[in-house]
């Protein structure tokens, strides 16, 4: 899998950049609060909004944080018995009804929060820089392949274009997690293979 610069002062370049768009939102509507207060008039949407901002700020800031403790070797994974078919639907939870679950899974030991949190990412880049509307979450074995992936999310997806902070984290996360991630044909699969049971690595 063809891989861009995704070292770590790249990545802090990049959530720099990515961090101006909701700066900016609550930079500009906490002006503007107070002018249509004064007003008497409705600033319910532009709180929403700040709100929002502000949780997007906090999603790249512990994204960084996470990059940070990978590239130190200081992420310690916490893993237990889980089944893919779990974290895909997990993963299909935070996507808005924007994903079908399908697939019968499979026992793997990893660490599932961060690993949903990597299919996640995963999941938003194939639907983002795909312009899809709908995509896939199929639990098959060891691994929950995203389908499907378009030409342009997949250059995305592999590391090729470094526009997505998010993704190059999950790029970063998956290997440290003890999986894999690789482009096969219109889908993307995270593997999580190289894990078969406690504290066994699979041959």
């Amino acid at each position: 899998m063809s891989t861009g610069d995704t070292s770590f002062p790249q990545l802090v370049a990049l959530a720099c950049h990515d961090l101006r768009t909701p700066l900016a939102t609550i930079h500009g509507f906490a002006r503007t609060i107070p002018r249509l207060a004064a007003r008497h008039q409705p600033t319910e949407r532009y709180v929403e909004l700040i709100a929002a901002a502000s949780t997007q700020m906090a999603g790249m800031i512990e994204d960084l944080f996470m990059a940070a403790r990978i590239e130190s070797g200081r992420l310690n994974p916490e893993r237990s018995e889980s089944d893919t078919l779990t974290l895909a639907r997990d993963s299909a939870a935070h996507l808005g009804g924007k994903a079908e679950v399908d697939g019968e899974g499979g026992i793997v030991v990893v660490d599932a929060e961060r690993a949903t949190h990597a299919i996640v990412a995963f999941a938003r880049c194939a639907l983002r820089h795909g312009g899809l509307d709908r995509i896939v979450l199929r639990a098959s074995g060891s691994d929950v392949e995203i389908e499907p992936v378009t030409a342009s999310a997949a250059l995305v997806l592999s590391g090729a274009e470094l526009r997505d902070l998010g993704v190059a984290v999950a790029l970063m996360l998956v290997p440290a997690l003890g999986g894999s991630t690789v482009l096969r044909d219109a889908a993307f699969v995270v593997s999580f293979a190289g894990i078969s049971s406690l504290g066994q690595q699979s041959v």
